[in-house]
């Protein structure tokens, strides 16, 4: 494993760690990071956010991560792993 890809997989995993936690804090979630599957659908029937959800976790991106999610863009927010792939596109992409 090369240098570059290792340090890729602990900015990743950084990001990951930090969203579960905040998602549980501030949508009050009865889990602990390790109960939330980075694959489970954030909205609808996986965890059963709804909109309110949403918009709590567009601010927590913006705020916690410094990037921007388009307002037509809910796509973002299907799971932790998208997410995460959207704040380490934006963030090589030079672009908040």
């Amino acid at each position: 494993m090369t240098s570059s890809n290792a340090k890729l997989i602990a900015q990743r995993r950084e990001i990951i760690d930090l969203l579960k936690r905040e998602l549980i804090q501030r949508l009050n979630l009865p889990y602990r990071p390790e109960d939330l599957h980075e694959d489970v659908s954030l909205l609808g029937a996986g965890l059963g956010l709804d909109s309110l959800d949403a918009l709590e976790i567009v601010l927590l991106v913006e705020n916690a991560f410094k990037v921007r999610i388009p307002d037509n863009d809910i796509s973002v927010l299907r799971s932790i792993n998208t997410i995460v792939d959207f704040i380490l596109k934006k963030r090589a992409e030079g672009v908040s």
